[in-house]
């Protein structure tokens, strides 16, 4: 406990640096763009449409309303999400030259790479406000725990980013990897579809396994994406069970992931 505290205020010290990377990652992923950081914004608007079209047109019986809120609710932090793990992939390796010559604590690379993501993720909640205005849908007094799902996600998303890192350092395929998973992961996820259409109860293998449930128990994502939809499209309280059971499993993730990432960074520079 104590070392972990000592490396929260080395974290603390080195804020401008932080800030720096966080900064430099989104000058150069709009480097040379027309727009920008509006592309924030324009990027799940057009998602947002394109699925709206695809699963209000051309399949519409999905019995959905206000789909183009339903799908941004989870579309949005489905993007944070995999913005972040993905970057958080090549955070060390990109930054190899910084690691080999310079000391600073190696945890600011995949850090600033999940609060660079996160920039994007508020600045395109935008877009969801716009469409929530739009349809005529007010916020409830229960949106007050956006920020705590918000930090939820954070950490749950920076625990795996702090390993994701540290293991692209010595297998380098592990984008090629993580590529595949993340496919399986957003179908698995109830991104544009609903879970009440997953069967409360399923037989598998002779076993009568409750299918529902457990797609939110093993999928963090689901639990989290769950609870930003019931706060904002349904005006709600979250299902505190489940996202207290999120908590636990963000933090635990958090935990595993920081040891990983602080024992394999003593090899960071041999490696590189």
């Amino acid at each position: 406990m104590r070392a972990a505290l000592h490396n929260v205020r080395l974290l603390f010290r080195y804020r401008d640096l932080i800030r720096n990377l966080v900064a430099r990652d989104l000058k150069v992923r709009y480097k040379n763009s027309v727009l920008g950081i509006v592309w924030s914004m324009l990027n799940p608007l057009g998602m947002m449409v394109v699925f709206t079209v695809v699963f209000t047109v051309l399949l519409p019986n999905n019995g959905v309303e206000r789909f183009p809120i339903f799908i941004l609710c989870g579309l949005l932090p489905w993007n944070w999400f995999t913005g972040s793990v993905m970057g958080s992939v090549y955070s060390v390796v990109g930054s190899a030259s910084l690691v080999k010559q310079v000391y600073f604590p190696r945890e600011a690379l995949p850090l600033s790479v999940v609060l660079a993501n996160l920039v994007h993720f508020l600045i395109a909640l935008v877009v969801l406000f716009v469409v929530m205005a739009f349809f005529h849908t007010s916020l409830t007094a229960w949106a007050l725990l956006l920020p705590v799902v918000i930090a939820v996600q954070f950490v749950f998303t920076l625990g795996l980013a702090f390993f994701l890192s540290a293991i692209n350092v010595y297998y380098r395929d592990t984008a090629m990897v993580l590529d595949v998973l993340l496919l399986a992961w957003f179908f698995l996820t109830p991104i544009f579809y609903s879970m009440d259409i997953v069967p409360q109860q399923s037989v598998i293998l002779g076993y009568t396994l409750p299918v529902q449930r457990l797609g939110y128990i093993l999928n963090p994502m689901a639990s989290l994406i769950a609870s930003y939809r019931v706060i904002l499209y349904h005006g709600g309280p979250p299902a505190f069970d489940f996202l207290l059971r999120t908590v636990v499993t963000s933090l635990g993730a958090l935990a595993l992931g920081y040891l990983f990432f602080r024992r394999a960074s003593r090899s960071f520079g041999e490696v590189l």
